[in-house]
């Protein structure tokens, strides 16, 4: 990973989807939407927040996310000597889908099988399967055949885990995690407007109450607080990429008081927004 990325924060590699970061320094919390993937830590340590639950992973954990969702981030252990590095593998769900109809893959559980995030023990079977797809960066001509291969194996390796429990049930038609997971798409897709339970209710095909309780299963949050924290993050992109100011960003994003988006954002990031954007932009010319 260290000879791939050099001094860069980040790289896309050749193969879709496989993506290394590189930090030489702890870090501030972030907050970022995570997409369907698996983290696989080679040095240093990285500590996610999904609702008040807390995941630490490093070399020995990786970190599984089954489903795209507001999470908040900053990597704990990391120096100049031995920087953070890390690989991601974005999940294409379709084809999660199609290695489920084959023969041999266990079938998802009925019932909770716990939040949508989760890490697991890196095994040496995972890491080779990651270092094979890192060579193909070597020879970019085996990309289109053996990095599907691989990327299957991985998939396949944590499907039959027992943290892949929820990317089964998510993957799976007709299960309540399936239908749960339609909902936060839609959230994801709509957060500017607003927020009718029986609407949401409607889009899973269940009842209210079923439908908050499976969702909180899943995502640690409340729909309500889940749209906030998408708004939140996207008003804050707003400010720092586009130059928007706290009364247009919040607009923007679905707020009709500007008051209470500064309350909200204050109390979620810590910081007025003003504050929270000169700082931020701080920390980047310093970077």
């Amino acid at each position: 990973m260290a000879a791939l990325i050099g001094q860069q924060g980040y790289r896309e590699l050749d193969v879709p989807g496989l993506t290394i970061y590189r930090y030489t320094a702890p870090t501030e919390a972030t907050s970022s939407n995570y997409q369907p993937s698996m983290t696989l830590v080679a040095q240093g340590k990285k500590q996610a927040a999904l609702g008040h639950t807390t995941f630490i992973y490093d070399r020995s954990h990786f970190l599984l996310t089954s489903l795209e969702m507001p999470v908040t981030s900053r990597v704990i252990e990391a120096s100049i000597d031995r920087p953070y590095l890390c690989v991601r593998l974005a999940f294409d769900m379709g084809m999660v889908r199609e290695l489920l109809a084959r023969d041999g893959i266990a079938p998802a559980p009925r019932g909770d099988s716990g939040l949508a995030m989760t890490t697991g023990q890196t095994t040496r079977q995972l890491t080779d399967a990651f270092v094979r797809l890192l060579d193909l960066q070597d020879a970019p001509g085996d990309i289109p055949f053996l990095g599907d291969l691989l990327g299957r194996e991985i998939v396949y390796r944590v499907l039959q885990s027992t943290e892949g429990k929820r990317l089964r049930g998510i993957a799976t038609l007709g299960e309540h995690s399936h239908r749960t997971a339609a909902v936060v798409a839609w959230i994801n897709e709509n957060y500017a407007k607003p927020l009718r339970l029986e609407e949401l209710a409607g889009v899973a095909a269940m009842g209210q109450s079923t439908l908050h309780r499976h969702f909180r299963a899943l995502t640690a949050m409340t729909p309500l607080q889940y749209q906030k924290r998408l708004r939140l993050q996207a008003a804050r992109m707003l400010m720092l990429m586009d130059g928007l100011d706290a009364a247009s960003a919040a607009f923007e994003v679905g707020y009709e008081s500007a008051s209470q988006f500064n309350r909200e954002y204050s109390r979620f990031f810590g910081r007025s927004p003003l504050r929270d954007v000169k700082a931020l932009r701080a920390q980047a010319a310093a970077n």
